[in-house]
């Protein structure tokens, strides 16, 4: 394995490269007795790096008397001091960058990069000895200590080597015989993994854990750069670290400083925080998710109906041999996929607005967003085996509070990466969760409901869970979970479960799931409104689940949240109106609730998709046998009906111009007669 350099994080880089602002003298060395102090106060160095950074924290702070008497002074310097101090404040602003960087770093990744960062730590002593000796010291009202100090410092820097720790170099070692034995399908020793940590200085579990999140947050950096080396490596050493701390800590039912831990590291991509948005951020816009995957798309591409998937995902569900458009239920005409420019080039700009990593290959990052997609290693597949493998051990065999904190683990294991979804299910996870929907501790069912949610994203689960008998349990939570985010986590599942068109039919049966979510319209928080929303649109796709959807006191709910919405639930309830649309009880509903001036406001200010979907409720109104002339009458009163269909017909999609052309028709012959 390659010895890789640990990058210095975003913030470094922006700094290190902004370009340097001159202040006068005064403020120039006021500046540099503050860093230089700040660098001097510096925290004792960790295991890694400990001898390059006592000696670069030395050497700063033997520099601080210098500027304390050039102060003294006053500003009155010759032009050749005020360049090697601008040199000088350059190198000791990288030094406290570099400081920051190690201390905030995972140990382990210093370990990769070992000799690398030392080498960073040579060419800053190289650079402050350049600076010292451009430092005209015969020309400065100094004392003559003072002069005897920064000249010997300047020498004992000139003449400094390149150190790497020889400790460091062997602890390496042990890592990288770990992962080669896990590259070989082997256990690693526990006494051997136990050991390294020891050495290295990472006890408990609250240790291991935070070591863990630093290598997550260095393998998000390596994604933005692409840097595929770097991320095998993180992704082995990431699963070999949650690996031990599975085995060591992981289901402890002791009170350890492991316990407040959960309240230490937020869980920012996990669906219970996150809705259905699934490891992608809450404020990505609908039209720029898969809607199969629901992650934000890398290759959009268009199917034979209009609708965009990302590339993967589509080629996928065609792959196992669909025929169908799985949002709309159509029949595709043809099979060929017509790349998005367009859709790609907006997700680009969005991405970089928000300043989410979206390369030209289309990998972006946010946490550890599809990382399992992009790289797979042996080693990493294999730790992540034997992780999955212990905690469904403990889940069938544990107590109640092992199952508990299992459970948790179970549900952060499976929240990032196909691989991690597909191994905990092989590992034989799902039978063994069920269980736990039916508990009186609402964490425990949360987690419950929540780790099956996140195993159902994978395709091959789904059948899985299916056969498991995991209908009744979610169902179970939908109606009865102790918390809110629990039901509306079992809502996100029923969506994801009815992706596949057969359980569609079987979910749709089942009346008590759709009053359970229509429920949920009327009490979930926002996510959960979304989340139920968007299930009964799935199973609206099956043309036999419209009526039961329609006469289940669906639609009401529908307008009310349409009243009250700002927007972020409009593309979600018309979708569904124009699905209930279609069946003869989904318009009677329709027509009792006075939709027609929102849907006119929709027309006018709603975003695309609102909009289609909007004209295309309208539509079914307006043909309606027992009402249209009525409904077409009242739309002819709405000054702004015909312009916003114009803009449509000019501006939309292709069926969004076909909908606004047969309104038009509609109302140019009403009006006609009227004359």
């Amino acid at each position: 394995m390659a010895r890789l350099r640990p990058p210095l994080l975003a913030e470094s880089r922006i700094v290190l490269n902004a370009p340097f602002s001159t202040p006068n003298a005064t403020s120039l060395l006021k500046d540099l007795c503050t860093f230089a102090q700040e660098v001097g106060s510096c925290e004792r160095p960790k295991l890694c790096q400990q001898r390059n950074i006592s000696n670069i924290v030395r050497r700063i702070k033997l520099l601080i008397p210098l500027f304390e008497e050039m102060q003294e002074v006053g500003p009155s310097l010759p032009p050749t001091a005020i360049v090697a101090l601008r040199e000088l404040y350059i190198c000791i602003q990288k030094s406290k960058l570099l400081l920051n960087d190690c201390q905030r770093a995972s140990l382990i990744w210093l370990l990769m990069g070992a000799e690398s960062v030392s080498g960073q730590f040579h060419e800053l002593t190289q650079e402050i000895a350049f600076a010292l000796g451009s430092l005209p010291l015969d020309l400065l009202e100094i004392s003559i200590e003072v002069k005897e100090q920064v000249e010997l410092l300047r020498l004992q820097a000139k003449r400094s080597k390149l150190f790497i720790d020889p400790l460091e170099e062997n602890l390496r070692a042990e890592v990288l015989a770990m992962l080669g034995k896990l590259e070989m399908e082997q256990v690693p020793s526990t006494v051997d993994m136990q050991n390294f940590f020891q050495k290295l200085q990472i006890k408990g579990h609250r240790n291991l854990q935070r070591e863990q999140l630093h290598l997550e947050k260095e393998l998000e950096n390596q994604i933005a750069c692409n840097n595929i080396l770097a991320i095998e490596t993180l992704k082995n050493l990431i699963s070999l670290v949650r690996y031990f701390k599975c085995i060591s800590y992981g289901v402890t039912t002791e009170s350890t400083e492991a316990d407040s831990l959960n309240d230490e590291k937020p869980e920012a991509g996990d669906l219970a925080s996150q809705g259905s948005d699934y490891n992608i951020p809450a404020n990505v816009p609908d039209e720029y998710k898969c809607p199969i995957s629901l992650e934000l798309m890398r290759d959009p591409v268009i199917i034979a109906t209009g609708q965009s998937y990302d590339r993967h995902s589509i080629q996928r569900w065609i792959d196992s041999g669909h025929s169908t458009c799985p949002k709309t239920g159509q029949k595709l005409t043809h099979l060929s996929l017509v790349r998005n420019y367009a859709l790609k080039s907006l997700i680009s700009r969005w991405c970089e607005e928000h300043k989410i990593a979206y390369g030209s290959s289309g990998k972006y990052s946010t946490k550890l967003n599809a990382v399992d997609d992009l790289v797979r290693t042996k080693a990493a597949t294999e730790a992540t085996k034997l992780t999955a493998a212990f905690l469904v051990g403990k889940l069938a065999a544990g107590s109640p509070e092992v199952q508990k904190k299992v459970a948790n683990e179970l549900r952060l294991l499976a929240k990032c990466g196909m691989d991690n979804r597909r191994l905990v299910a092989e590992a034989g996870a799902i039978p063994f969760l069920l269980p736990l929907l039916w508990s009186a501790d609402p964490k425990t069912q949360e987690d419950g409901v929540t780790a099956l949610l996140n195993l159902s994203i994978c395709d091959g689960n789904r059948k899985l869970i299916m056969e498991a008998g995991s209908l009744n349990a979610i169902v179970h939570v939908l109606q009865n979970g102790k918390s809110i985010d629990a039901r509306e986590n079992a809502a996100a599942t029923i969506f994801s479960l009815s992706v596949e068109d057969e359980y569609k039919v079987i979910i749709g049966s089942r009346q008590e799931i759709i009053a359970a979510l229509v429920g949920l319209l009327r009490d979930g928080s926002l996510r959960g409104k979304k989340d139920s929303c968007i299930a009964l649109f799935n199973l609206a796709v099956n043309h036999d689940n419209r009526r039961r959807i329609a006469t289940a006191g669906t639609i009401p709910k529908l307008v009310n949240l349409l009243e009250e919405d700002s927007g972020e639930l409009a593309e979600e309830v018309l979708g569904l109106l124009a699905l209930l649309a279609t069946v003869k009880d989904g318009l009677i509903a329709i027509g009792k609730n006075n939709v027609l001036l929102l849907l006119n406001t929709v027309l006018r200010m709603g975003s695309a998709k609102a909009k289609e979907n909007s004209a295309a409720v309208l539509v079914a109104l307006c043909r309606h046998e027992n009402n249209n002339d009525v409904v077409l009458q009242r739309l002819l009163r709405m000054p702004s009906i015909v312009p916003s269909l114009y803009n449509l017909l000019t501006l939309g999609s292709p069926r969004a111009r076909r909908k606004a052309s047969s309104l038009l028709k509609l109302l140019h012959n009403i009006s006609a007669k009227a004359r």
